[in-house]
């Protein structure tokens, strides 16, 4: 259960910082439209049904070191950059900042193909989280996939903008009916989650009081069912922040209805000892709860209305005007 919550709130504050710093220096976010929103779940299908095509018709171990591998590389690097905060708390830690960080650039010419920026700190953040991914590719621990996985969540929740509060309620619905067809309609998603060894869930063994951190008994949750609501979740605390009055209402009414929804999906999943299709008891609760909750305080067509591309116009046009003037 807390690795599920976890991740949401950790990503969702940081998305704020990821934002403004991003908007800060002028670097592009990448925001989902309209478009993108409908074709999710359609390319979400067609890459669920080519994988379980692959894990029930050919061999699943060469994919599972193929998708080992990639899982590393970006494992790492994700992990890399939670890490790197946490390590900068550390008394000390200043001394591998520097004002002036390494800066490394591949181009052609004018063309750059490829180009970076980090100091010793990041350095000694991705040397741990490479001996961590060793770890996961050598014993592929529970621990150690959960690790990889909750970073994934973290960055993806912090990352992924939805652009408006109607696109995250339109994939959300959309994503209610993909997963109850996928779950309860065929063998596909459960057959995909059980032979796929990635960090693509979070695990925990339900033997935990007989065997400890070596149970074998798992119960496991989709990393989409945390990053999915999670990113709908960090939108409404941008709203919270866009309004500058210092609530934070709507992120915490959006985040307990992701509690209960999440309580219920493991009270079924308990009672049934059946997979559940999280989302059918996610969606209702992080995107009905907060919308009827918004339409008896009179924010309704505040919220519905959010925009995260068109807050950026107004101070876009202020600065233009400012250059006019001068």
């Amino acid at each position: 259960f807390m690795m599920a919550i976890v991740p949401i709130i950790w990503g969702s504050f940081r998305s704020i910082t990821y934002h403004r710093k991003s908007k800060e220096s002028g670097t592009q976010i990448e925001v989902m439209s309209t478009k993108d929103v409908y074709m999710f779940p359609i390319m979400a299908s067609g890459m669920l049904f080519g994988i379980y095509i692959i894990v029930k018709y050919l061999s699943a171990e060469h994919l599972n070191l193929v998708i080992a591998s990639y899982f590393f590389i970006i494992g790492t690097w994700a992990l890399s950059f939670i890490i790197r905060p946490v390590l900068g708390m550390i008394p000390g830690s200043s001394l591998l900042i520097d004002e002036e960080p390494y800066h490394m650039k591949f181009n052609k010419g004018s063309l750059v193909y490829f180009e970076c920026k980090f100091d010793l700190l990041y350095v000694v953040s991705l040397v741990l989280s490479a001996l961590f991914g060793v770890w996961y590719i050598v014993k592929k621990h529970w621990l150690a996939n959960n690790v990889f996985g909750l970073a994934f969540s973290i960055n993806g929740i912090e990352m992924i903008s939805l652009g408006s509060v109607k696109n995250g309620c339109i994939l959300l619905s959309l994503l209610f009916f993909y997963d109850i067809f996928w779950v309860f309609g065929t063998e596909v998603m459960v057959m995909v989650a059980k032979n796929l060894d990635a960090p693509i869930k979070v695990l925990f063994p339900m033997d935990f009081l007989d065997k400890g951190i070596f149970g074998s008994n798992f119960a496991m949750l989709g990393l989409g069912d945390i990053v999915l609501p999670g990113v709908f979740i960090a939108l409404l605390l941008r709203y919270d922040a866009s309004k500058g009055e210092g609530s934070q209402f709507y992120f915490w009414v959006s985040f307990m209805s992701y509690v209960l929804g999440m309580g219920m999906t493991i009270g079924v999943l308990t009672i049934f000892n059946a997979a559940q299709p999280a989302l059918l008891y996610l969606v209702p609760t992080c995107v009905g709860i907060p919308l009827v909750t918004s339409l008896i305080k009179g924010d309704f067509s505040s919220v519905i209305a959010y925009d995260e591309e068109q807050q950026e116009t107004p101070a876009v046009v202020e600065e233009t005007e400012c250059k006019k003037t001068e």
